[in-house]
């Protein structure tokens, strides 16, 4: 039986949270120390570590090997994939997702972060600040992560010296303070030793700060996907046609934002057909609300024209409706992306065709300036695009909400996936230095 004591104890709030950082700056062995020192790993993980890391020759375990999982990634000492971890203190349960720090795997920062609250990011105390850490510290930014940790790692390589602590963490925080990064916390660490990371330092007693555990422990976590206007992005529409429900007709989906009532008035979009809630279904059981992220099924008054793709919203505040995208973007994929390109677009459940109008700049991640009209982008480029889809989309600013402000463009060729994008104003917002790019010649019916 479970006491009052042990209810109290049991951790409730859920952080999500990230690490990036160079190549070799000790994020999977940052990571490694924090399930560790957290009691958070099973005999048999621990283990297994120990006896690989005995057969490379290492006296101790290589912590590292936690997370790093794949073959490739033992034998290159490299992370490849995102490796998601769960873990849980008596204060707080967590989803941890390590993304790699080689450039040719920084689209995958941004698959880890996108969902983050947190992104921790490492800098190897003995290099400072590189161009890698400032493009993560723009993903954090672009991708509205609410709060970023720096993590100075190895102190122990520089003698514990807090000068060498202080400038990095003042030319990062004045950097990611000209990105718009809200929250900035910095603390020094050395992942191997396991200074600061779950117990404090006994070699920094200048620094006064949290560990990082405790800072993650501690971080607020707001609940603004329950505070956002209601989405329902409508993945399958249910009609059992049977005897037992004949005329049975619901509206099936993962809410994505804010919350749902019976007797609510809705918006259908983009028809801009209106209706009321007269049901709400979850797990099978009626109920009078349900909210993100619970998956439903909504049953309206009226018998509308809904299929998937569609999005369910209150009638009270319903997002815009557009087919001009215009958006800031994270390019993933190995091929360029060029003005006039034709692409498929997925918001949500919905996947329309799309054309690239206009690459207005591209960010230059050195000093946050502008390049206009690159024309084409590469992978990881940051860039402005506009993007005209055949049909209209209830798009949302990525501002106000990640879920459906988000959006990805597809190669219609192969399904694979092209450029992340966040619409509406971000910390790269570009003037337009030249009139929009002409619409590419297209006999297929893509001219929109």
């Amino acid at each position: 039986m479970t006491t009052s004591t042990e209810q109290a104890a049991e951790p409730t709030t859920l952080l999500r949270f990230a690490t990036a950082g160079s190549v070799d700056d000790g994020k999977s062995t940052l990571v490694g120390r924090l399930l560790h020192d957290s009691k958070s790993v099973l005999a048999d993980q621990l283990e297994a570590v120990e006896r690989a890391s005995a057969s490379r020759g290492q006296d101790a375990p290589d912590l590292a090997l936690l997370t790093d999982g794949l073959r490739a990634e033992r034998e290159q000492g490299i992370t490849i994939d995102v490796a998601y971890r769960y873990f849980a203190t008596p204060r707080r349960r967590f989803i941890l997702a390590d993304t790699p720090g080689h450039v040719q795997y920084t689209r995958n920062m941004v698959t880890g972060a996108s969902t983050a609250d947190l992104t921790v990011i490492l800098v190897d105390a003995r290099n400072g600040v590189v161009e890698q850490t400032r493009r993560h510290a723009a993903l954090a930014a672009l991708l509205r992560v609410p709060h970023v940790v720096l993590a100075v790692n190895k102190m122990d390589l520089v003698d514990y010296a807090e000068p060498v602590f202080a400038a990095i963490a003042e030319e990062f925080t004045a950097y990611a303070t000209e990105l718009g990064v809200p929250e900035v916390t910095t603390v020094p660490i050395s992942a191997l030793a396991g200074d600061n990371v779950v117990e404090p330092s006994a070699h920094m007693d200048w620094y006064g700060g949290p560990t990082v555990l405790e800072h993650l422990e501690t971080v607020r976590v707001d609940g603004t996907t329950d505070q956002l206007p209601a989405r329902l992005p409508v993945q399958y529409v249910i009609r059992p046609q049977t005897a037992e429900h004949p005329d049975y007709r619901g509206y099936a989906g993962q809410i994505a934002a804010g919350s749902f009532r019976v007797g609510q008035e809705i918006t259908v979009l983009p028809s801009g057909r209106t209706s009321r809630i007269s049901g709400i279904d979850l797990l099978g059981v009626p109920v009078d609300s349900a909210h993100a992220p619970q998956s439903v099924t909504l049953l309206l008054a009226d018998d509308l024209d809904i299929s998937r793709g569609d999005l369910i919203a209150p009638t009270q505040a319903v997002p815009a409706v557009t087919q001009d995208v215009e958006a800031t973007v994270c390019h993933v994929a190995d091929a360029p992306l060029t003005e006039g390109q034709r692409v498929l677009l997925k918001h949500g459940t919905r996947l329309v065709k799309a054309i690239v109008k206009e690459i207005p700049s591209r960010l230059t991640l050195d000093d946050l300036s502008l390049h206009p009209r690159p024309g084409q982008l590469v992978a990881n480029d940051i860039a402005r695009v506009v993007v005209r889809t055949a049909e209209p989309l209830p798009l949302d600013a990525y501002a106000q909400s990640r879920t459906t402000g988000a959006f990805l463009l597809i190669d219609p060729a192969d399904g694979s996936t092209l450029t992340a994008g966040m619409a509406g104003d971000s910390f790269a917002s570009a003037r337009r230095t030249a009139e929009a790019a002409p619409a590419a010649a297209d006999e297929d019916g893509w001219d929109f």
